[in-house]
């Protein structure tokens, strides 16, 4: 195993990354697709948001992720009442200079759980949009740049909408990849309720045995690899055929943008690497584009009404585009 720190190889990258999902599995029963989504937005530059029901494990699946990174994470938990220099931080009166002087919010941090985003007045969230977008913090006309890497991983409920403020589609489309992380089979559910019996603490991670596989030079390095990734031509049109289809769909006022085609070609990069490759093929633009592309789908009202899904308007789209050969 690599050791953190000492890696920038890439194929020792992989490998420490690709170690990453058994570190957090000491702590988060299942939720495999989450963590493979955190560490493909990591190597992509990108940005996740993770939806479920309460008790899932959002939380926890963040702090693991960081723990088994050895990365610095901040946890802010999104209300009502929260400014968006609670966040992004602010100017105070230093007394000792006679001057007003930067105060770092949360957000300078390489992981930002963002919990329950949707909780909070649109104004504060987004004020994480320039964070995200550029990564930097700009205050009174100077720019802060965050540290690298940075990711915001956004939590939101589904099914609580009372005293919330849905994420518009322009701040949706800032989020490389939505994910929905499931209730438990029953399988896991047991293994979880056991290991809760046998004493597992969820504050207590150390104790559950993660420890740090990889860090921040792996995933540079990781990235770095990605970005040589080729892409044939076919795969490109391949991409585009998909964006164009949904745009087309009577059940859709909001199809993909440019800037989600270009998104779902960097997470299949990102996926086809840590397969081993160095070639996207359709089956990574397949498997990725469900957590790229579903978020940034908006379903006409009447369609809404009847049932449809923009999960059911991208299987569409993916069964009518001819698949390169």
């Amino acid at each position: 195993m690599t050791e953190p720190g000492t890696s920038q190889n890439p194929e020792h990258a992989r490998e420490a990354l690709q170690a990453v999902t058994d570190e957090v599995a000491k702590a988060v029963v299942g939720q495999q697709a989450a963590v493979s989504a955190l560490v493909v937005g990591l190597l992509a530059r990108g940005h996740v948001l993770l939806e479920g029901v309460p008790g899932v494990a959002k939380t926890l699946l963040v702090r693991a992720l960081a723990a088994a990174l050895d990365l610095r994470t901040t946890r802010v938990q999104f209300t009502p009442d929260l400014m968006p220099g609670d966040v992004t931080g602010s100017m105070v009166y230093d007394s000792g200079r006679g001057d007003f002087t930067f105060r770092p919010g949360p957000v300078f941090t390489n992981l930002l759980l963002a919990d329950e985003i949707n909780r909070t007045p649109p104004k504060t969230q987004s004020s994480l949009l320039e964070a995200m977008e550029e990564r930097q913090v700009t205050v009174d006309g100077t720019s802060h740049p965050l540290p690298s890497p940075f990711l915001v991983a956004a939590t939101q409920n589904p099914v609580e909408y009372e005293g919330t403020y849905p994420l518009p589609e322009a701040q949706l489309d800032r989020f490389l990849l939505k994910v929905t992380l499931p209730l438990p089979p029953r399988e896991d559910e047991i293994q979880v309720i056991d290991r809760h019996s046998r004493g597992f603490d969820p504050r207590d991670l150390a104790a559950a045995g993660i420890r740090p596989v990889a860090s921040a030079e792996a995933i540079a390095a990781g990235s770095a690899a990605v970005r040589q990734v080729q892409v044939a031509p076919e795969i490109i049109g391949y991409v585009v055929d998909l964006a164009r289809a949904t745009r087309t769909s009577p059940s859709l006022q909001l199809g993909v943008s440019p800037r989600g085609a270009t998104a779902l070609m960097g997470t299949a990069r990102a996926w086809a690497w840590l397969q081993g490759r160095n070639f996207v093929t359709p089956d990574d633009v397949k498997a990725l584009a469900p957590a790229t592309l579903g978020h940034r789908l908006a379903l006409r009202p009447e369609a809404e009404l009847e049932g449809v899904t923009t999960e059911s308007v991208l299987q569409s789209a993916l069964a009518s585009v001819p698949v390169p050969r």
